[in-house]
């Protein structure tokens, strides 16, 4: 599958692009900015593909008016277990592969090609940073800059219960200046010591690549040295996937943390909560009261919050998960500490931390079972890709 990874066709007046599924996001940003647009959402790090962002989710800060990575899909071209390969649509013979794809992870068939609406940019993209020490002024102040529509880019950081930032992001023909955050500096540090700020639309859309949001700490690349003996072409989410990945596959933190007798797990939600309902302050005071729990200081996660429009399309989409459609609110991007929760109560004060969020509506990673169970018997009946669960959960 990593030979399909070419863009086969742009077209900026029509606002679309058409590419192989494995292409990654860097690869199809660049050639769709050559065209003078860029893909409705991107995902926020480099090496995430095209076909991976379908299958599972994508998200980012234009993701208020286009929802998630499927969402701004047109087309999708799936190679199937027993070796066809069909096209889906809205509307066509395969509209229920096309809306129940998302949130597959591959279980059902492989994107070979995905063809996905653009928006058209501007050279640069200034930054408004809106602080806040209440969680519920914060969400509220959030609510009114999504009815008012007036920014392309909304997202928000909370440091802690009493340091919370909304930026909003607009399009700008000129700047008067333009930070870089590709090398020493840091961006997400940028956030609480600037109110204004400009990025040329290339360094916006990469912005937490660097640092992979926070989580460079992980790998000391934060430390001001090691920053400079990394370089700056080995900073970034290409790197640190590659040091993740080597380190699991040798086990030398476990083999440390074996002789040092401690057990450490990373804490790490992904979540879609209604703003509607007004619960997502109480989730954040749960996020903390857990994470103090088993050790880990308010620093050490800090939630990425993108919102999510309430594009009609999703309701379909929705009820393959088992939810009814709601006012679609901020979605935390993630709670991913930079430090890993140690002792073995980890895992149990994680799954606490998902029934709060759940309990305050939010959706994590469910998948119906009567639908999803459909569409195994529908385009995998032989069985050749693994089921959901026993993928993303049993062979991890």
């Amino acid at each position: 599958m990593r030979g399909f990874n070419e863009v086969l066709a742009v077209d900026a007046a029509a606002g679309w692009v058409d590419s192989e599924g494995m292409i990654t996001y860097e690869d199809l940003t660049r050639e769709c900015l050559a065209h003078g647009v860029m893909p409705a959402v991107v995902p926020q790090l480099k090496t995430i593909t095209l076909g991976g962002a379908v299958a599972g989710v994508g998200i980012e800060s234009s993701s208020h008016r286009y929802g998630l990575v499927h969402d701004t899909m047109l087309e999708l071209e799936v190679l199937l277990g027993e070796g066809r390969i069909v096209t889906c649509t809205a509307d066509n013979e395969h509209a229920d592969l096309f809306f129940g794809f998302p949130n597959s992870y591959g279980t059902l068939g492989y994107a070979l090609r995905v063809k996905a609406r653009t928006v058209p940019v501007k050279p640069y993209v200034r930054l408004e940073h809106i602080g806040f020490q209440s969680a519920d002024k914060f969400f509220h102040a959030l609510g009114e800059r999504l009815r008012s529509g007036e920014a392309d880019f909304v997202d928000g950081t909370v440091f802690s219960p009493r340091q919370m930032y909304i930026t909003l992001g607009r399009f700008a023909d000129t700047a008067p200046y333009t930070s870089d955050y590709t090398y020493e500096r840091i961006y997400y540090r940028s956030i609480a010591e600037k109110r204004e700020d400009y990025l040329t639309v290339h360094d916006y859309i990469w912005r937490w690549d660097t640092d992979w949001f926070w989580c460079s700490k992980n790998v000391f690349a934060q430390h001001p040295l090691i920053r400079r003996l990394y370089g700056k072409e080995r900073l970034g989410s290409r790197t640190y996937t590659k040091i993740m990945r080597w380190n699991s596959r040798v086990g030398i933190t476990k083999k440390v943390e074996r002789v040092l007798g401690i057990h450490s797990e990373s804490v790490i939600q992904d979540v879609d909560i209604p703003l509607s309902r007004g619960r997502v302050p109480g989730v954040l005071w749960a996020r903390d009261r857990t994470l103090a729990a088993v050790g880990l200081p308010d620093r050490a996660a800090t939630p990425q919050v993108f919102p999510l429009s309430g594009a009609a399309r999703v309701v379909r989409q929705l009820r393959l998960l088992g939810r009814e459609a709601h006012a679609r609110g901020p979605s935390g991007g993630a709670l991913q500490p930079p430090d890993r929760a140690q002792g073995r109560r980890a895992r149990w004060h994680q799954v606490a931390l998902l029934g709060q969020l759940l309990h305050a509506g939010g959706i994590q990673q469910s998948y119906g079972g009567p639908a999803y169970a459909a569409l195994k018997a529908k385009y995998d009946p032989q069985g050749a890709f693994p089921q959901l669960y026993e993928k993303c959960v049993l062979r991890r």
